[in-house]
């Protein structure tokens, strides 16, 4: 018989699916706005009128007896209404269990029955060179199937995502097979279909996928939480420089160089130092800064990262867990008498890694804070015409000066507040 990869396309085509997602606008003819216009056409009061736009999608179906249908964050978001539709015709209107821009995951769920699944493929499994499919609905169409090979492993650095571990293949993957299926000869899915690099839009044999080992992690925490909760390791990292290399008398020019590491942190108990160069984390290189950061964003809560360090030319194996990391937080009396009563907490982003200014998440009525004016939710951004992120510059600001007035944002509004 004729070689031919039907049989593979046939058992896997199924559980991939069409997303549709409807996002309901409010558009107003500025005409409608004239009271005296509304009244003298008889027109009811309210003259909104909604538009629905829809964009589509892929999916795929990795839990047939709860309906779990994975897909990307960017197919889904801002959408009022998500619908599936199945390769048999059926359509439902899916529920989004949750959703992580970092990693460009979403998990949803359809009330469906007789539905079919991909397995997914054992980390590690995914070899540069393995012959791939990617499956998806590209322009809406309803289903398109294309070819190619895992073309390299471990992509980052795309500036695509806020994490990047990316299969990159040369399988054509366009806008619409977002969220779709890549899947090995053995029918299983070694990846989500996620980011495309070209210089027009359309394809130029670069296209990439989030790994499903990283995908199963994100889904597993999606279904348990609606969320992915982070942590971190307590240390602080650099790239490696040939100047830094020279210093430190290494003899390579890439890793991930430990610049700091917090006292009673994971890695000070794993016995981590600075100096130390990072080559390895979990059997995988690490070459840059940007390389370990990914390796602990993309570890779950609790999991132990394997590490390869050098130190004084030597190599030694350690082993750190990624524990939860506290927000700072300060009461407001240790900065000054007048902001007895309130409580300031370090405002993380969830788009950024570091604060961006000191948010004011509790304060008790009638205390000094707030004869001051001051309110839960203002954010400070500055103290003594100063730019302050976090708690930390704070509290150095007010060690070497007197606090005398605060920047900070209150909604929209930007104010100035002089204590008393």
């Amino acid at each position: 018989s004729v070689p031919s990869l039907a049989p593979i396309v046939k058992q896997a085509a199924p559980a991939v699916v069409n997303v549709s997602t409807y996002t309901i606008r409010a558009h107003r003819n500025p005409l409608l706005s004239s009271p005296f216009f509304r009244h003298f056409f008889q027109l009811p009061e309210d003259p909104a009128v909604t538009k629905r736009t829809q964009s589509a999608g892929s999916g795929v179906i990795v839990d047939a007896e709860n309906g779990f249908v994975l897909t990307n964050h960017h197919v889904i978001q801002n959408a009022d209404e998500v619908e599936i539709t199945l390769q048999d015709g059926r359509r439902f209107k899916a529920t989004i269990l949750g959703s992580d821009k970092k990693v460009d995951l979403a998990v949803l769920q359809i009330p469906a029955e007789n539905l079919t699944s991909i397995p997914l493929a054992s980390d590690n499994a995914v070899q540069v060179g393995d012959f791939v499919l990617a499956i998806g609905s590209p322009f809406g169409l309803q289903q398109t199937v294309t070819s190619g090979i895992v073309s390299a492993l471990g992509r980052n650095g795309l500036g695509v995502q806020g994490y990047e571990d990316f299969i990159q293949t040369d399988a054509s993957i366009n806008p619409g097979n977002s969220g779709g299926a890549l899947i090995d000869l053995r029918g299983t899915l070694i990846g989500i279909n996620s980011a495309i690099l070209a210089p027009s839009g359309g394809n130029v044999g670069i296209g990439f996928a989030i790994p499903s080992e990283v995908a199963q992690s994100v889904m597993n925490q999606l279904i348990l939480y609606g969320e992915v909760k982070r942590g971190g390791i307590g240390a602080r990292f650099q790239d490696l420089t040939p100047e830094l290399a020279n210093a430190f008398e290494l003899n390579r020019y890439q890793g991930a160089l430990v610049n700091s590491v917090k006292v009673e942190s994971s890695s000070e108990r794993a016995g981590l130092k600075a100096g130390d160069l990072i080559i390895e984390a979990n059997d995988r290189p690490v070459n840059s800064a940007a390389d370990m950061a990914n390796r602990i964003g993309l570890s779950p809560l609790g999991s132990v990262v394997a590490l390869k360090v050098i130190r004084d030319g030597k190599p030694i194996q350690l082993e750190v867990t990624i524990e939860e990391i506290p927000i700072p937080e300060i009461a407001g009396d240790k900065l000054h008498p007048s902001l007895s009563g309130v409580r300031l907490q370090d405002l993380i982003h969830p788009d950024y890694e570091s604060a961006v200014g000191c948010i004011i998440v509790d304060i008790d009525q009638g205390s000094p804070a707030a004869q001051q004016g001051l309110e839960i939710g203002d954010i400070i951004f500055g103290a003594n015409q100063k730019r302050v992120h976090n708690i930390d510059e704070l509290v150095y600001l007010t060690s070497r000066e007197p606090l005398r007035s605060f920047n900070l944002r209150r909604g929209y509004q930007e104010l100035s507040l002089y204590l008393r």
